[in-house]
């Protein structure tokens, strides 16, 4: 089906490719084609085949003719006739467990091999697989389809006798940006001496095929080869003026992203402009992630002393970056603004900005308001002072009120919002999705966060079903400040590095760190949303956060009654003369409101506040409830109809369907 041009291969991949002329290997196949016609998704630098993407739903195949395979993503498995890993895509047959690459359906192995260099009979293809010790050179165990000889009893593999894949390449080339001597096709190892990269496009060589001339140490691979780079451009978004390729090793700045580059540049020697190869295709206006505003490339920063929106390191204002006209100060690296987990790929010049409004309420007068999310009724707003109760809990994040002193409450029915969750915007930018999220008001069951992992039915930003945030990591924005950490802003500068989190001592992913040097702070967006203060029946005061202190003795947590490690976070008493593990003091249901049932795998489990005189029994691990919030079967008043954590509710539902036999996949929540 094709959208605007491009092409969506939903049994492929779920973003729409582009027809792109790439000579590699496609990520559907792992194989080289002769043809560089396909389908690309840039922002993922994903690569299908034309007759790859366009292959057919369904086909026949003579080695398994009883029933017909169907085209299926299934990487990493082994095609049942050359037993090659599959990379992408196969045809299988669900009944029988059959799979086959797409290199054997399009080129299937003859029945016969009359003229075979290893062996002088004839060799015909078992129409069942067996198991035999491959006659071949490679002397394996094979369990597969095979080639035997019936005069001598051998057998071989089917990709030891037969191989259509390889592609036929001229063992020589006389190449435009090469003039001087032919380049001469190596099968193998770059030699010792280059750089094992190709001289225009410095992708490194992979160990298959290139072309080399060791005369002039001058190596191109088999895309540039045959897909040579223009001599020279025009009407590129880079420059106004046409760029010619200087094809040689030479040090040079890039003007439109302010890296170093080593060789083969565009240039315009009128305007002394030299640029990457790669950032011919910069884009003009793109949407970040990091910022609320559009931003636009500009062939000079301008900005003195500014410092990039995204690493945070110096911008240099004589190279080209990104800016932003609503807000002057505001510049970003061309390599940032364009990295995968901060820009969606999309184009956005010549297309209109959204106008749209976001704001969450409407001012009725200086105490009321009209929320978007409780449109039947007007909220005014109280200040709650030094009283908690439980009962009043904020919609939105579900923490009692307590813990913030002003709130908003609905005049007719139990509704409230603490003033901070009441000013979320309706729709941001998120440093952890490069898509703008939406604040989605009405949670029918629980949900995971995407950043902390735990479970909540509030208030969430989300953009579809795999980027979801609940409503205290979906407020997150950068500079970020917490006051464990008052001295500088943390800032999410490791997009896919587990970083150790300096209140819990684990390593953690995503995470908020410190970018002044030798700091080293760090926290989890777990640890970085916990509440400072928490009311507990342990204590008729409120509990603090406490960010770890030295204790010469041994502490104990006056809940678990186990020993505590005062150097990480704990909560603490007015006095401080106690440490309480977080845990004991939040569980994991800290995000769920009470008296919310919560459904998984279709069993249901209803919230209650464990505020009895006797603590029940867990039925997962066998010992008393502790945490303030746990879960109940509804309708059952049995002792043993309790889970003190979601955590053991979840081991509960894996264990009776294992013990049913059904294979239940929970690993997401």
């Amino acid at each position: 089906m094709d959208i605007q041009d491009g092409m969506y291969l939903p049994h492929i991949y779920n973003h729409i490719m582009m027809p792109s002329n790439h000579l590699r290997k496609g990520d559907c196949c792992g194989r080289l084609e002769a043809t560089s016609d396909g389908y690309y998704c840039r922002s993922c630098d994903f690569f299908v085949h034309k007759k790859c993407g366009e292959s057919p739903r369904s086909i026949e195949h003579p080695c398994h003719s009883i029933h017909p395979l169907i085209l299926r993503s299934k990487p990493h498995n082994i095609c049942d006739l050359c037993e090659r890993s599959i990379e992408n895509l196969c045809y299988h047959c669900e009944l029988c467990d059959f799979d086959v690459d797409l290199y054997c359906v399009r080129y299937p192995p003859p029945m016969v091999i009359e003229n075979s260099e290893m062996h002088g009979h004839k060799l015909f293809l078992l129409e069942e697989p067996i198991k035999f010790d491959c006659a071949a050179s490679c002397g394996k165990i094979g369990h597969s389809f095979a080639y035997k000889c019936h005069e001598c009893d051998l057998a071989f593999h089917v990709a030891c006798l037969w191989d259509s894949s390889e592609l036929k390449l001229p063992l020589e080339v006389n190449h435009s940006h090469h003039t001087l001597h032919p380049l001469k096709l190596i099968m193998g190892r770059s030699p010792d001496y280059s750089d094992e990269k190709c001289r225009l496009c410095d992708i490194k060589i992979d160990d298959e095929s290139f072309y080399h001339c060791s005369s002039c140490n001058f190596t191109l691979d088999i895309r540039c080869v045959f897909h040579p780079l223009p001599q020279s451009v025009m009407e590129v978004k880079a420059h106004d003026h046409q760029l010619t390729l200087l094809p040689r090793l030479d040090s040079f700045t890039c003007n439109a992203c302010g890296l170093k580059g080593d060789r083969s540049p565009y240039i315009c020697v009128q305007c002394n402009f030299m640029i990457h190869q790669h950032c011919l295709a910069l884009p003009r206006v793109i949407n970040i992630n990091r910022h609320d505003h559009r931003v636009s490339r500009n062939a000079v920063v301008g900005v003195v002393n500014s410092i990039c929106g995204i690493c945070r390191q110096k911008v240099d204002w004589i190279w080209g970056g990104y800016s932003c006209q609503h807000c002057p100060r505001y510049v970003v690296h061309s390599k940032c603004a364009t990295r995968r987990d901060v820009w969606n790929g999309k184009e956005l010049e010549g297309v209109p900005e959204e106008i749209e409004d976001i704001e969450p309420y409407v001012v009725i007068d200086d105490n009321t308001i009209l929320h978007f999310s409780h449109k039947e009724h007007y909220l005014r707003l109280h200040i709650n002072g030094l009283l908690c109760e439980d009962k009043k809990r904020c919609s939105a994040c579900t923490h009692p009120i307590c813990l913030q002193s002003f709130y908003y409450s609905c005049i007719y029915c139990c509704f409230f919002l603490h003033q901070n969750c009441a000013q979320l915007p309706r729709r941001k930018w998120h440093v952890l999705h490069n898509e703008r999220l939406t604040l989605v008001t009405s949670t029918t069951n629980f949900f995971g966060c995407r950043a902390c992992n735990r479970p909540s039915n509030g208030f969430k930003y989300q953009y579809d079903e795999e980027k979801t945030l609940d409503a205290l990591c979906g407020s997150i924005s950068e500079p970020f400040f917490h006051p464990s950490h008052p001295d500088h802003p943390l800032y999410h500068t490791e997009p896919k590095k587990r970083i150790q989190c300096n209140a819990c001592n684990k390593l953690t992913y995503p995470a908020l760190s410190c970018i002044e040097k030798g700091c080293g702070f760090s926290l989890g967006f777990d640890c970085a949303t916990l509440p400072q203060l928490v009311k507990h029946r342990f204590d008729n005061h409120l509990l603090s956060l406490c960010y770890g202190e030295k204790a010469s003795g041994k502490c104990w947590c006056d809940i678990c009654e186990e020993e505590t490690n005062p150097e990480t976070w704990f909560y603490t008493c007015k006095d401080h003369q106690a440490s309480l593990h977080i845990k004991c003091v939040l569980g994991d249901l800290s995000g769920v409101m009470p008296r919310s049932t919560i459904t998984v795998s279709g069993i249901p489990n209803e919230v209650v506040v464990n505020n009895g005189m006797s603590r029940p029994f867990c039925m997962n691990c066998k010992s008393r409830c502790m945490y303030p919030m746990i879960l109940k079967k509804p309708g059952v008043s049995d002792a043993y109809s309790h889970h003190c954590s979601f955590h053991c509710m979840v081991a509960t539902v894996l264990f009776i369907f294992r013990t049913l036999g059904l294979d239940q996949d929970v690993s997401q929540l």
